[in-house]
């Protein structure tokens, strides 16, 4: 089981995590046969550089905890998802289960930070990874509708 040895590895780990997610929703609306889907997902894309540049000025101004007064000890694979060429279903759903990762990664990293201010910012990029996930939930039940028990048709 990996582990983080200091805040910075966490914001490292978490900006690089910001990019991996803006390529994936570029390769996404890249897929996307609707434009307001594609639309969509470039946005997503854009927000998720927003949030690594917003992580990368947490960390220039040192606003955490020094990692000497404190060792986070999380498991990386809360964190991780897999990642490889997909189907637009799949990538959906991989989609919601790397919103749901970023999600819980903020929420964790928020109770780490001494700063009122800084935990408001790490916990409203969280709600944004919730916002995220709710949308593509939307676009995945509309790609994969329930399948209708025998009984219900007409």
């Amino acid at each position: 089981m990996g582990h983080f040895d200091s805040v910075q590895a966490i914001l490292d780990f978490a900006m690089s995590e910001e990019e991996t997610a803006a390529q994936f929703y570029r390769d996404l609306a890249r897929k996307a046969r609707h434009p307001a889907i594609r639309h969509v997902f470039e946005a997503f894309a854009m927000e998720e550089i927003v949030h690594k540049e917003k992580l990368a000025l947490v960390k220039a101004q040192k606003l955490l905890l020094p990692a000497d007064d404190m060792i986070v000890d999380l498991r990386l694979s809360d964190y991780m998802t897999p990642g490889d060429a997909l189907e637009y279903q799949d990538a959906l759903f991989l989609a919601m289960q790397k919103e749901q990762a970023a999600l819980k990664l903020y929420q964790d990293l928020a109770t780490f930070v001494q700063d009122s201010s800084l935990r408001s910012l790490l916990l409203a990029l969280a709600d944004e990874e919730a916002k995220h996930k709710q949308r593509i939930a939307q676009e995945y039940e509309k790609q994969c509708p329930p399948e209708q028990e025998k009984g219900d048709h007409p």
